[in-house]
Order: structure tokens, then C-alpha cells, then sequence
């Protein structure tokens, strides 16, 4: 009767086994698409005005929000202090050797590790993973494990992605490339600050039904 919202009707999943992540971009886009977080829907943000496209699949983990603990984990990191996260949920890449026709779907994944990027002040991370049951990267169980290659076309993708022609050059880094164990880590925090942020999701849906309740009786 209802359809879930991408970012707030689905769960995480579990961050040191398998995770839910819905992705908004494959690598043939030629605009860059984002999730209205008020309806729900993909909408355009910007076209790819560079020739530069996302190496992987790319979109974020439901029910995660980078708030005060991922920010906390990055100054703790980096030595950088008063770090803030970006406000978003996490940001996922997911390895495949599948071609996706398009964005605006639900997969499994395995988290493998993670790029910590900051944005000026705020941390902006991307966990790297792998699809569930995937043929040439589904038994990676590290990004010490993935193709070196690939991780430096992702590197260089984030930190140019975000520059546009005539504007002035953003202060985008990545601070480290981190293993699974600490993407576990970034994961968890980013949990924490969702519900911090919103609630707990068990409840939510506990009022819902019974507001749903109340109106048919």
C-alpha cells in the first residue's frame, strides 16, 4: 500500500556482514542523480560536466546519517579537530562486474573498506564494497584485496567530481583509504547518528501501524 522511502523506510542491515544500499548513480550517467530526501524520488542535481563518470555503482547505505560520530572518527583519524559530518547519509561504492541499465534500486552488499574524504571541514566518507554473490569481486573480503586500480580511479574521481568549470577549486582531500574493520567502525557510528538524529525506525513503524489502525476502525 505504501512504498518505503529509500533513505528512512529500509534498514541498514548488519555492518560487519551484509548491508542494504541503494544506488542512485551507475557508471554510464551522464548527469548526476540524488535522492529528494523529502519525497523519496531520484531527481537530477547536475549534469556531468566533465568527462568523468563514477567508476562503480554509487549510492548510500538506508538508515545511516554522518553526524557528530563520523565526524568525531575523522578528527580522531586524521588529527584534524572539530570535524563535521556532512549531513547525508553514508555513501556507498559498490564493486561489480555487472553493467546496471540504471539507478533507483535496492542491492546487498559487503562492506570492504572505505575513502575518507573531507569536504573543507567536513567529513564526507565513502565505504567501498562489494555485491553480494558477485562473480569477480563478491569473495574480496578487504580493499587491500580489490584491484589498485580501481581504488585510484575512485580516489581521483572524488577528488574532482565536485569541480566545476569557472568556480573556484573546492578544498576536497582523502585523508585515508581505511580497511574493512574500520569501515565497520564508520558504519556504526553512522547508525548511531540516524537514530540520534531520528529515532529509533522500530518505533516509527510501530506508530505508524497504530495510527493506521486508528483510522480504519
Amino acid at each position: 500500500m505504501f512504498q518505503a522511502h529509500p533513505w528512512h523506510g529500509v534498514a541498514a542491515g548488519d555492518p560487519a556482514g551484509v548491508i542494504e544500499a541503494y544506488v542512485e548513480i551507475v557508471p554510464t550517467d551522464t548527469v548526476k542523480y540524488e535522492l529528494d530526501k523529502q519525497s523519496g524520488h531520484l531527481r537530477v542535481d547536475r549534469p556531468q560536466r566533465y568527462s568523468s563518470q563514477p567508476p562503480t555503482l554509487y549510492g548510500f547505505v538506508p538508515q545511516t546519517y554522518c553526524g557528530v560520530r563520523v565526524g568525531k572518527r575523522c578528527s580522531e583519524r586524521t588529527g584534524v579537530a572539530n570535524v563535521r559530518g556532512d549531513g547525508d547519509p553514508m555513501d556507498v561504492c559498490v564493486l561489480t562486474e555487472k553493467t546496471m541499465a540504471h539507478a533507483n534500486f535496492f542491492l546487498r552488499a559487503r562492506p570492504i573498506g572505505g575513502l575518507r574524504v573531507m569536504d573543507g571541514d567536513e567529513a564526507d566518507d565513502k565505504v567501498v564494497a562489494v555485491l553480494e554473490g558477485d562473480l569477480a569481486y563478491g569473495d574480496l573480503r578487504d580493499i587491500a584485496d580489490a584491484p589498485k586500480g580501481l581504488i585510484e580511479r575512485l580516489r581521483h574521481y572524488f577528488l574532482t567530481y565536485k569541480q566545476m568549470p569557472g568556480e573556484r577549486a573546492r578544498t576536497v582531500r582523502i585523508a585515508e583509504v581505511y580497511d574493512r574493520v574500520e569501515a565497520v567502525e564508520v558504519l556504526r557510528r553512522s547508525i548511531d547518528d540516524y537514530r540520534e538524529s531520528f529515532g529509533d525506525p522500530q518505533a516509527r513503524a510501530t506508530l505508524l501501524a497504530r495510527l493506521i489502525g486508528e483510522r480504519e476502525s
